[in-house]
C-alpha cells in the first residue's frame, strides 16, 4: 500500500476502531515529524480529541476547542473520574476540579471544590476571560459560575451514589453499615476492577480511582493550549484539591516549547510541580518522551515508603500526556501498558503510552 493510500485508509478508519477498540497502526514516524494540528488525552478523551481537530480545523482557539473536547467527557455519566456522574467526596458530595491554559497569552485559569456545575473546565475558562485572577474555590467558584450563567444541578448518579454507598458500607467491621443483599452487578464489577491487595486494612481493599482527562492541542500555527478536568480522588476528604487546577503540577503550557498535563495521583505531581518540569525539560532539549519520563523517574525517587510495594516501586498509578513546538508528542505512564487519544491528519486513534512498569 503507497504512503498516500495509507493515509486514505487511516482517515477513513481511525474514528471505527477507536469505537471497536482496535487501535488503528498509525505510521507514527511520519507523524511525529510533521508539524500541524495535533489533539492528545488521555485514554478516556479519543471522542475529545476529535470534536477539539474538527474545531481547530474550522478556526476555532485551541483552548476553545479542547475545553469543548472535554465537555463530552464531563458529559458522560458512565465516567466516573469527571463532571457529571464523577465519584463524590467521603460524605457523598461530588466536587470538581479544573484548568485551562492558553499558550499564546501564557494565561490560565481554574476551580476547584466546585459543587453542582458539570462543566468545571468551561467555567475555569471564564476565570481566564473574566478576571485578573487564576484560581476560584468553592463557594466563590460556585457564585462566579452562577454568574455567568451556568445551571446548578445534582450531579450525584444513581450508580456513582451506589459505589459510594458500597465503599462507606466496606470501611469497616466495626460500625452499623451492613452491604447490600442485592448488589448492582456495575457496582460489584467496579470494585472488581480496582481491587488490590495493598494491606490488611479494609480501608485499602481497593484502589481508589482518581480518573481526569487531559487534553491538549496545537494548530497549524504552533500556538498550544491545554485543559484539564476531574472529580479527583473518590472519596476524598471534603475540600480537597488534587493537582488538576493547580498550574504547574496538573497541565502547563508555554508556546515556545510545549505542554505537558496529566492524570493519575494528584499529591505525587503537586510535590513534584511535574506538568511544569516536563516542559522544562523540553525546553532544555529532551523530547516529550524522555522529558515525560524523566519526570516519572524523579517521582519514583522521591515517593514515601508508604506508597510502594513490595519491590519498591510506587503502588499508584501517574500519566503524562506532551506535545513539543515541534509538533512531537508522547503519553508516558508509571504502570503499562496503557493508552492515550491522538487526532491529527491520520485520524483520530490511541497508541501506546511508555511505561516504566508493566502492570501485573
Amino acid at each position: 500500500m503507497s504512503d498516500v493510500s495509507r493515509r486514505l485508509f487511516m482517515q477513513a478508519a481511525g474514528i471505527s476502531a477507536v469505537a471497536a477498540g482496535i487501535h488503528a497502526a498509525p505510521a507514527r514516524a511520519a507523524a511525529q515529524n510533521e508539524v500541524g494540528i495535533k489533539v492528545i488525552a488521555s485514554g478516556n478523551g479519543a471522542e475529545a480529541t476529535r470534536k477539539a481537530y474538527e474545531m481547530i480545523q474550522a478556526g476555532e482557539d485551541p483552548l476553545d476547542a479542547v475545553v469543548a473536547g472535554v465537555a463530552i467527557v464531563e458529559d458522560d455519566p458512565l465516567d466516573t473520574s469527571v463532571g457529571y456522574g464523577g465519584l463524590p467526596n467521603e460524605r457523598g458530595i461530588v466536587e470538581l476540579d479544573a484548568a485551562v491554559m492558553h499558550g499564546p497569552t501564557h494565561k490560565a485559569g481554574s476551580v476547584a471544590s466546585l459543587q453542582n456545575i458539570r462543566h468545571p473546565a468551561q467555567v475555569a475558562l471564564q476565570v481566564l476571560r473574566r478576571t485578573d485572577h487564576v484560581l476560584l474555590v468553592g463557594a466563590g467558584a460556585l457564585d462566579f459560575a452562577r454568574a455567568h450563567g451556568f445551571q446548578e444541578e445534582n450531579l450525584l448518579t444513581d450508580h456513582a451514589r451506589k459505589i459510594w454507598l458500597k465503599w462507606k458500607e466496606t470501611m469497616s467491621e466495626k460500625d452499623d453499615w451492613l452491604p447490600d443483599p442485592n448488589e448492582d452487578p456495575g457496582v460489584a464489577q467496579f470494585f472488581h476492577e480496582h481491587s488490590i491487595a495493598l494491606t490488611d486494612s479494609l480501608a485499602r481493599r481497593f484502589r481508589r480511582p482518581t480518573g481526569t482527562i487531559h487534553c491538549s492541542a496545537i494548530n497549524a500555527k504552533g500556538d498550544i493550549s491545554c485543559t484539564t478536568t476531574t472529580s479527583g480522588l473518590a472519596f476524598k476528604i471534603p475540600g480537597r484539591v488534587g493537582d488538576s487546577p493547580i498550574i504547574g503540577a496538573g497541565l502547563y503550557a508555554d508556546n515556545t516549547v510545549g505542554s505537558c498535563g496529566s492524570t493519575g495521583r494528584g499529591e505525587a505531581n503537586l510535590q513534584n510541580l511535574s506538568s511544569f518540569a516536563g516542559v522544562e525539560l523540553m525546553r532544555n532539549g529532551a523530547s516529550p518522551e524522555e522529558a515525560g519520563m524523566e519526570v516519572l523517574r524523579r517521582i519514583v525517587k522521591t515517593t514515601e515508603p508508604r506508597l510502594k510495594d513490595k519491590e519498591g516501586r510506587p503502588d499508584f498509578g501517574l500519566s503524562f500526556y506532551l506535545i513539543s513546538k515541534d509538533g512531537r508528542y508522547a503519553g508516558v505512564t508509571l504502570w503499562g501498558p496503557e493508552k492515550y487519544a491522538i487526532s491529527d491528519a491520520n485520524g483520530t486513534r490511541l497508541e501506546d503510552c511508555k511505561y516504566l512498569y508493566r502492570k501485573p
